[in-house]
């Protein structure tokens, strides 16, 4: 992909693709739905191209919002939820913080100490996190192994505490919704790399509605917009 033009040799207009694109992540709507509502417009665009739009543009823009993340604080909560991939039952890792801003996910085929690591490992290493001071988990017993190793190995601070208590972890398994009603009207994903990359869009614009973005605010859905809009070079 040029990331000077992204959508470069492209048949229809950018500002079309990406409002698609968005409507998509954001809304409980299913391809199909987008066809049909762009059909309403004047506008005759398959849904099959919809979902091609969606797989290469999500990804993206996960991308150029990741780079662009406020600060998070040292309170994790660290949960999995559950992702059909042609048929079998899949875990994304997701992690929040005390305020719900999203810290890191990660879709995984495996629910074991290796996975758990190489999650804390993903998160620790971002830009927006800050290294935490208590990790909240389930009683998943992959996560104190995985904390161990990168308490050993210097990774993670001898003093953070892993608390597996499962009420403190409400607001991760509320934020989980956002993305379980997401994926409820696609019926499931095809491959790992389609669901993968169709989430990565779903959790960029989870963290946009809840403001994590610099420059946008929880509820402002114009600013909102803007950031995206800019953030692919079609602002005015």
């Amino acid at each position: 992909m040029d990331p000077i033009n992204p959508f470069k040799w492209r048949h229809f207009e950018a500002t079309l693709i990406l409002l698609c694109v968005r409507w998509y992540l954001r809304y409980s709507l299913s391809y199909r739905d987008l066809e049909e509502m762009m059909a309403e417009r004047g506008l005759q665009i398959d849904h099959s191209t919809i979902c091609r739009w969606v797989h290469r543009y999500a990804p993206e823009l996960e991308h150029r919002v990741r780079a662009q993340l406020k600060p998070t604080n040292d309170s994790w909560r660290v949960d999995e939820t559950y992702i059909k991939v042609r048929g079998t039952w899949m875990y994304l890792y997701r992690a929040v913080d005390s305020a719900g801003q999203t810290l890191e996910f990660v879709l995984s085929p495996h629910r074991h100490a290796g996975a758990a690591e190489y999650f804390f490992r993903k998160a620790l290493g971002n830009s927006h996190t800050v290294m935490p001071r208590v990790i909240n988990v389930d009683k998943n017993a992959a996560y104190p192994p995985a904390m161990a190793v990168l308490q050993a190995e210097g990774t993670l601070a001898p003093e953070c505490q892993l608390r597996p208590v499962k009420y403190l972890n409400n607001r991760i398994e509320g934020d989980h919704r956002f993305i379980k009603r997401r994926v409820k009207p696609g019926l499931g994903f095809g491959s790992y790399q389609t669901a993968w990359q169709t989430l990565q869009g779903y959790e960029a614009m989870n963290q946009l509605r809840k403001g994590q973005v610099r420059g946008t605010a929880r509820g402002d859905i114009g600013s909102q917009n803007r950031f995206i809009a800019a953030a692919f070079g079609l602002a005015a």
